[in-house]
């Protein structure tokens, strides 16, 4: 098995760093909206350097994947894909790519200008500042950092729905090719219904 792409799926590497940045996306979105409701104790402060640190990991790995993306190629386009889905669908992709890039990067820049002592990435060494303190800029960085969060959950609902519409309606590879090989055949035979069984029919009477 090659860990590359291949020419009709994206291979196990690809797979893994895209569903991990999901799920830390998930995640920092939902401390996110979250953590102005916790009360400013250590714990809260905790949370959110816990918040920064992730948004930091995030950046890093998107770095990776696109590090990765241009070594090991990308699939090519699903057969019967009409040219321009397929122009939507690389344009939606690199929109994505440039959003997950400045969420993290608008934090770490409004981090460094509302002039808040260093933080410790996951407490093992302290982060650079981007700039002096500056209120201003703080001000529009955490706008920004808003903005571009909307932005990216309105891109994504797209990008989740047209891989659906893809799957359940084109019956196509496009969601299944970001996925394990079989998974969704596997998930399909386990929620699926046992055939009933057939009535016995009576015994014959001569």
């Amino acid at each position: 098995m090659t860990l590359k792409n291949t020419v009709d799926r994206w291979g196990p590497v690809s797979q893994a760093l895209h569903w991990l940045i999901v799920l830390m996306i998930l995640g920092l979105a939902i401390v996110g909206l979250t953590m102005d409701e916790l009360p400013k104790t250590p714990k809260y402060f905790w949370v959110y350097t816990a918040h920064k640190s992730m948004g930091l990991t995030v950046l890093a790995l998107v770095v990776v994947r696109l590090g990765w993306r241009l070594y090991a190629g990308t699939p090519a386009p699903v057969p019967g894909t009409p040219t321009w889905q397929e122009r939507i669908a690389s344009v939606t992709h690199w929109l994505l790519y440039a959003l997950i890039l400045a969420q993290p990067i608008s934090g770490w820049l409004y981090d460094s200008a509302s002039g808040l002592r260093p933080f410790r990435w996951f407490g093992l060494f302290d982060v650079p500042k981007l700039t002096a303190p500056d209120d201003a800029l703080s001000q529009n960085a955490m706008a920004a950092h808003g903005l571009i969060f909307w932005t990216l959950v309105a891109l994504v609902a797209v990008h989740a729905g047209a891989a659906l519409y893809h799957h359940l309606f084109q019956r196509d590879a496009t969601l299944a090719r970001m996925l394990p090989r079989g998974w969704l055949k596997l998930a399909a035979s386990t929620s699926a219904p046992a055939p009933a069984a057939k009535p016995e029919e009576p015994p014959h009477v001569v």
